[in-house]
């Protein structure tokens, strides 16, 4: 059977920093980052990248839309 990962692409500039799509994340691999935009705000990234299943909870949740999810299938 066939394995599926994901990738979380975010919108850095857009990124206001509310912490909704880290919460919504099933396998907690999202964490503010330790710098911040050029608007002053802590945006979100992937901290444990290979645990991403690509749900897209954290995309679907985001209130400014600046989440993109992506899957990809093993073999």
């Amino acid at each position: 059977m066939a394995k599926i990962k994901g990738r979380v692409v975010v919108d850095v500039e857009r990124c206001k920093g509310c912490g909704v799509c880290i919460s919504a994340c099933p396998c907690s691999v999202l964490e503010f980052s330790s710098q911040v935009n050029s608007k002053g705000y802590q945006y979100v990234v992937m901290a444990t990248p290979d645990a991403c299943t690509g749900c897209a909870s954290c995309g679907i949740i985001c209130p400014d839309s600046c989440i993109v999810v992506y899957r990809q299938k093993f073999e």
